[in-house]
């Protein structure tokens, strides 16, 4: 009859469903290895109804795996983190997940390590003291293919430091290790034996010691002691 509805024509204004035109929310994840930070970002995220975190991470193994699974928007990201550092995890985060953009959680106020930050690939950077105040504007900057950086370090983005020629490494030098040596660095600098170095990375433990051999060799290193002084002056673990 005239007036009536063909049961075949989809429901469309008030009658539809309001999930089915409801927008796709903001995928977020959140990774540190402090669970009290953790919440604290979480419930600053909840102010936004059109986000939503979509897992957290306590290590940066973890956030690796939980971006290159979810595909999230942005991962908030400690630049200290156990078992694979922020740097590190950040080169990982891209690789699998290019589309995912990076802010980096630090306490740290040093040019040397946002340089660093911005060559992994993250696009800001927010001292953790600034979080509660700054993190949604820092996130919706990421969102919108802008950088951010927190207050107290912006001046020296705009100051350029960024574009004068990069100083030589210090005698460190820790542009002359791989990625993967990086990574073993780190887990022998935490304590963890051949053993659960290679369990870890997926590798035998020849694979680990060989690894390690080099880069005692490569570094100079005679000892670990001289190999966890490296990783605390470069960041890779904290004191």
């Amino acid at each position: 009859m005239k007036g009536e509805r063909d049961p075949a024509e989809p429901l469309t204004g008030a009658a539809a469903d309001p999930a089915a035109e409801a927008p796709e929310r903001v995928g977020i994840v959140i990774a540190d290895d402090h669970e009290l930070l953790r919440r604290g970002l979480c419930s600053v995220l909840a102010e936004r109804p059109d986000w939503r975190v979509l897992g957290e991470a306590a290590n940066g193994r973890e956030a690796v795996r939980l971006a290159a699974s979810l595909k999230p928007a942005v991962v908030v990201l400690d630049v200290t983190m156990p078992e694979l550092n922020g740097l590190e995890a950040t080169r990982q985060i891209l690789a699998a997940a290019p589309e995912t953009r990076v802010l980096i959680l630090s306490v740290h106020e040093s040019e040397q390590i946002v340089r660093e930050v911005l060559e992994a690939g993250a696009q800001g950077y927010l001292l953790k003291s600034d979080a509660g105040r700054e993190l949604i504007r820092a996130i919706d900057a990421l969102l919108g293919n802008k950088p951010y950086f927190t207050s107290a370090v912006a001046r020296m983005v705009l100051d350029g430091f960024l574009n004068a020629p990069q100083a030589e490494s210090p005698s460190d030098e820790p542009g002359r290790l791989s990625p993967r040596e990086r990574e073993i660095v780190q887990l022998l600098a935490e304590g963890r034996s051949n053993k659960e170095v290679a369990a870890v990375l997926g590798i035998s433990v020849k694979t680990a010691e060989t690894h390690r051999n080099n880069v005692m060799q490569k570094m100079g290193f005679h000892s670990i002691t001289e190999l966890v002084r490296y990783a605390v002056r470069n960041k890779l673990i904290e004191p």
